[in-house]
């Protein structure tokens, strides 16, 4: 798997490209084919982040982003 640094991550942030990713715990998912991230928002929570922190504030647990491949890992 490839490594991206928070700067290319914030690239993939869902306005200028199609692609759309975000971090947790060291992983990079690509939620492109989430219709919940849309324009490169998920209620709150802007794409292209390392949401690791904020999901303490999420109405889900961590398992969410087993339904996504992780793509990179965050350095």
């Amino acid at each position: 798997m490839k490594i991206l640094t928070k700067s290319q991550l914030s690239l993939y942030n869902g306005q200028d490209k199609p692609e759309i990713y975000v971090a947790f715990n060291g992983l990079v998912y690509d939620v492109s084919k989430s219709r919940l991230w849309r324009n490169g928002k998920h209620y709150e929570h802007w794409a292209g982040q390392d949401l690791t922190n904020e999901l303490t504030d999420a109405p889900h647990t961590a398992h969410v982003f087993d339904k996504f491949e992780p793509i990179a890992y965050l350095k």
